[in-house]
């Protein structure tokens, strides 16, 4: 068929299919032969978008059959799929040491059509553009981590590393890629010698440094350079991830301070911010020296003037919200350092945290997670008696008093709300002295001891958290006899199964009991609702046998004595 016919060629019209109200005036002999009134008696058929797109060309609907294969077929193919070799080549050593010394020859070309012609691109783009394409043939060594050793012993991981200071920042970009695949966590976790011997040799080459120093100069308006500010803080969550002790490395080597910076840079919400975020969450959960840095390098200001944004607006999207969380998250892990509570302190951290539970936002959940880690244990002495003055006690109590429903935008749980509440009163009685502590008792007397039944009524609810989840673990040991459970472990479960919550509310108990009114209506309360003091007492003696070893032992003991006085005067 030449140019002509083809030109010319119309396919055959396919019959139009026929209207609703042709259908309605087919004879009886027809209706005998068609589907069509069966399919008026039943409701109409939802259809696909691709019946649709068939329909509306005027072509019929075909039934559609699914094929059927006989057993024998199947066998073969599991045959088939068993025995399959794969395409393509397996990397092997052999093919490692021809793509590394092709690489480099590439390498060194390039360094010497650079120098050779510093002003004159056009000569030296051929070898750059021959070098990209080395760094991408090395991806396949990511397919085989067994070969990292190999890799490393024919210093393929320096010569990376190097290009990640070259004069364009296409190549750097490209090896950052690169790296991210092969410190992919699962690919690292398919072989134990290749991940440690990888990441020995990234951490003596001093890798987080140049990374750091990468990130510096890569433009985040280009896209491809964002990729790679992405792909960087990858591999530095990847490393971590494997190796919890890299996240002090990577801190020493300016992460935290080039974090902070783009966190400070006045650009619209991204996922590179988000990723920020996130780094500098994990960088501040479990290392106190990290936190310190954090402190010392102004990271407590900035993350309270980010969380500013939030006092009176919502984030605009989970992915924003998701942020904030980390922020909040951030904070909470900061202020477990006892300087960073100074910090906190000075930098007006209260008042903002005081502002978000009154304007009833997200940040609310977080804000109260804040207080929490702000006001525990004696490093927050300062905080707690800061957040009477400047009237906290006006904004807690009602919380106390109600606590919200849980809702799809409020992510904190009831159980949880009235964890950080209980435990911020609980942290006050604690450390408040003076007229801060008798403002803070009072509390408890006013509207005939609404908050003392407040109180009891939480009393009660946890009791009976407390009572289930104990018969539950009755019941595990009676039917594991031979499995013996570690106490440390039935413990624990106990106090998140409730347990927790109930010895800061039996604590409060004890520390407002000290005023004679307060106790006559709380010891009424009890009667009333068959309750007893000796289960308050129970609790507690419990609770002052089991204080977490805390960083300062004399505060653990005086804190010990204190609870077992208490104990004693109820």
């Amino acid at each position: 068929m030449d140019v002509g016919e083809l030109l010319s060629f119309k396919p055959e019209q396919t019959p139009k299919r026929p209207s609703d109200f042709e259908r309605d005036h087919q004879n009886d002999d027809d209706d005998e032969h068609s589907p069509e009134p069966a399919a008026r008696s039943q409701p109409p058929k939802k259809v696909n978008r691709t019946e649709q797109s068939v329909s509306a060309r005027g072509v019929p609907a075909l039934p559609t059959k699914e094929p059927q294969i006989t057993e024998e077929e199947r066998l073969n193919i599991l045959k088939f799929v068993e025995t399959e070799e794969p395409d393509g080549e397996v990397l092997d050593d052999g093919g490692l040491k021809r793509m590394l010394l092709l690489f480099e020859k590439r390498v060194l070309k390039n360094q010497e059509m650079r120098i050779k012609f510093p002003d004159n691109a056009e000569k030296f783009m051929e070898s750059e553009i021959e070098l990209n394409d080395a760094i991408q043939e090395l991806h396949a060594v990511a397919t085989v981590p067994d070969l990292y050793p190999l890799l490393v012993e024919l210093n393929g991981v320096a010569s990376l590393l190097d290009l990640l200071s070259h004069q364009n920042s296409d190549i750097s970009v490209a090896v950052v890629n690169l790296l991210q695949e092969l410190t992919d966590v699962d690919i690292l976790h398919e072989s134990l010698d290749g991940t440690e011997t990888l990441i020995e040799a990234l951490r003596n080459q001093q890798a987080a440094g140049l990374l750091v120093q990468n990130l510096e100069r890569l433009d985040e308006s280009v896209k491809e350079e964002a990729d790679g500010v992405h792909n960087t803080l990858a591999i530095f969550e990847n490393l971590i991830e494997v190796k919890s002790d890299i996240a002090r490395e990577v801190a020493e080597q300016g992460l935290l301070q080039w974090i902070l910076k783009r966190l400070r840079a006045k650009i619209p919400f991204d996922p590179n911010k988000l990723y920020c975020s996130e780094i500098l969450s994990i960088l501040v959960q479990d290392s106190n020296e990290n936190r310190i840095t954090l402190g010392n390098i102004d990271g407590i200001d900035v993350l309270l003037q980010q969380l500013a944004a939030y006092k009176r607006h919502d984030p605009s999207s989970a992915e924003e919200q998701e942020f904030m969380e980390n922020l909040f998250n951030s904070l909470c892990s900061a202020l477990m350092a006892k300087d960073n509570r100074e910090k906190f302190l000075k930098g007006e951290g209260l008042q903002l945290m005081n502002l978000m539970l009154r304007e009833k936002k997200l940040s609310r959940n977080g804000s109260l997670k804040v207080l929490d880690h702000a006001m525990a244990g004696p490093d927050g002495r300062d905080n707690c008696n800061k957040f009477v003055d400047i009237l906290g006690l006006r904004t807690i109590f009602p919380l106390f008093m109600k606590t919200p429903k849980r809702s799809k935008k409020r992510l904190l749980s009831m159980d949880e709300h009235e964890e950080h509440i209980v435990s911020i009163i609980a942290s006050m009685l604690r450390n408040c002295k003076g007229s801060q502590r008798q403002r803070l008792l009072s509390k408890f007397t006013e509207n005939d001891f609404e908050k003392v039944e407040r109180l009891m009524e939480l009393h009660r609810k946890y009791l009976e958290k407390v009572e289930t989840m104990d018969r539950e673990i009755d019941q595990e040991t009676r039917n594991n006899e031979d499995d013996e459970q570690d106490d440390d472990m039935v413990y624990v479960k106990r106090l998140s199964g409730g347990l927790f919550t109930l010895q800061l509310v039996d604590y409060v108990v004890l520390e407002i009991s000290c005023t004679d009114v307060v106790k006559q209506r709380v010891l009424k309360i009890l009667n009333l609702h068959n309750g007893s003091m000796k289960m308050i007492r129970n609790v507690m003696r419990e609770y002052a046998g089991n204080l977490g070893d805390a960083s300062d032992s004399d505060w653990r003991e005086q804190e010990q004595a204190h609870i077992l006085q208490l104990i004693d005067r109820f």
